[in-house]
């Protein structure tokens, strides 16, 4: 099973950078959910060209239980474990720069659902802020958990002065929703040259899932 799950982190880390939506440094970490309270993880936060052999199997706790984990991505374990303690279908966790998302992390600004890849994934909310704190510190970890517990129903967080947080069934899946916010923050950032952007009209989220459902008929 965890041959399965590290398969798809890296499909999902390929995904990513094949997409566009990295920063400069390409930093990142990725996750997924086993049996119990266990993950599988990145083992540090340079994911480009990641291979199996760079994950590490680790407890909610924090234990390491096989492989090895960088000491600065021990920092973001709990970061992780607090998406999946709060949120007990999500399969998956990955955390990114990715600048335009970012850049609404650092304005502390909720990036608002304004374009339809965001509603067929489901996020019709806007995407809400967790105020900072030392990266894996009780502070920012509190700040998610508080996040979450405001709207449990989105799929993302952004990190106040740091960057964004997606969470989904697995990890490509949660892979095209960082894609997806990506290119929704940076539209939004580009229709505010033209006057701003506009919300959609009352019901859209169900007129989108309608439109879905026929088409899987």
């Amino acid at each position: 099973m965890e041959s399965d799950h590290s398969g798809q982190i890296v499909a999902a880390a390929r995904l990513l950078f094949a997409a566009g939506v990295m920063s400069h440094s390409g930093h990142a970490n990725l996750s997924a959910r086993l049996d119990g309270d266990r993950m599988l993880i990145t083992s540090s936060g340079a994911v480009r060209d990641l291979t199996a052999e760079q994950l590490a199997t680790v407890g909610f706790d924090g234990t390491v239980l096989d492989g090895e984990l960088a000491p600065d991505n021990a920092e973001i374990v709990a970061m992780h474990t607090a998406v999946y303690r709060a949120q007990p279908d999500v399969g998956a966790v990955i955390h990114t720069h990715s600048p335009s998302a970012t850049a609404f992390a650092l304005a502390q600004r909720p990036l608002p659902c304004r374009t339809e890849p965001l509603l067929r994934f489901g996020q019709a909310e806007e995407i809400p802020v967790a105020p900072w704190g030392p990266r894996g510190s009780d502070a920012s970890v509190r700040g998610i958990a508080d996040a979450l517990a405001a709207q449990p129903t989105t799929s993302a967080v952004l990190l106040a002065n740091h960057g964004l947080l997606a969470f989904g069934s697995g990890p490509v899946a949660t892979a095209r929703l960082v894609v997806a916010i990506e290119e929704s923050a940076e539209a939004e950032l580009a229709a505010a040259a033209l006057g701003g952007a506009v919300d959609f009209p009352p019901g859209a989220l169900e007129a989108v899932r309608a439109s879905m459902a026929r088409s899987r008929r």
